[in-house]
């Protein structure tokens, strides 16, 4: 069972008994921690519709069906994990559910791309002092800058990594447009050193307090580009 087959099973149900699902997660201890967080997350959703509800068969029936809703929800979503933050207010009590679980940020990366295909077609020619501006406006990354200008850039823009407020670039290489996304730091993030699917290539590493997440279509396009961050990106 290969990683994105893998990952798509742990997701829909990970409490799975299949036999290739299990011996792919016995595989490696990375595997077997994924599955344990994802089962960890489900406890908890099945915790809060046991939780004690002031008396009145209305109002115990609404905020069981909001919390359920948000399970079937997150199950549909599948790779991506995208959960959104849902509040129920019963009787003075509020309950918020904010988004759990890893963040895959190579699938997140993929994601990304399709979904702003816009910004492929962007042609504009941004300086590294306007990407400086944008780094220091966010408060997670104060210290992150460019001290030169990293190739051509021909879109940027802040977007929203599950949650936490990163960059999005758009640059120039050598056969085609790269995407470079720069997502601060943060524990439930799971970094990959490679990734892909049937179009995109992508490859992700540490800088500093950031993680980089580059996406092309050509392999060279992206090592070229990671050479230019590494020596401009401080």
């Amino acid at each position: 069972m290969d990683e994105l087959k893998f990952r798509r099973e742990a997701y829909e149900n990970p409490n799975s008994h299949d036999v290739d699902f299990l011996q792919a997660m016995r595989e490696s201890k990375e595997r077997t921690a994924f599955v344990n967080d994802l089962k960890r997350l489900d406890n908890q959703l099945e915790s809060a519709l046991k939780i004690d509800v002031p008396e009145g068969l209305a109002a115990k029936l609404l905020l069981n069906q909001q919390l359920h809703q948000h399970q079937v929800q997150r199950r549909k979503m599948g790779f991506t994990l995208a959960l959104v933050a849902s509040i129920a207010f019963v009787a003075g009590i509020s309950f918020s559910l904010l988004r759990l679980g890893p963040v895959d940020l190579g699938q997140h990366a993929l994601a990304h791309v399709y979904h702003e295909n816009v910004a492929m077609q962007m042609e504009d020619d941004i300086s590294f002092d306007t990407i400086n501006t944008q780094l220091a406006s966010m408060g997670t990354l104060p210290n992150a800058r460019f001290t030169e200008q990293p190739g051509r850039v021909l879109f940027s823009t802040y977007c929203d990594f599950q949650g936490v407020k990163s960059i999005h670039l758009v640059m120039q290489g050598e056969k085609g447009k790269v995407t470079l996304f720069i997502v601060p730091v943060e524990e439930r993030m799971i970094l990959e050193d490679a990734f892909a699917d049937n179009r995109y290539q992508g490859m992700g590493f540490a800088a500093d307090n950031a993680y980089m997440l580059l996406v092309a279509e050509n392999r060279t396009d992206l090592d070229n580009i990671k050479h230019e961050i590494k020596q401009s990106f401080i």
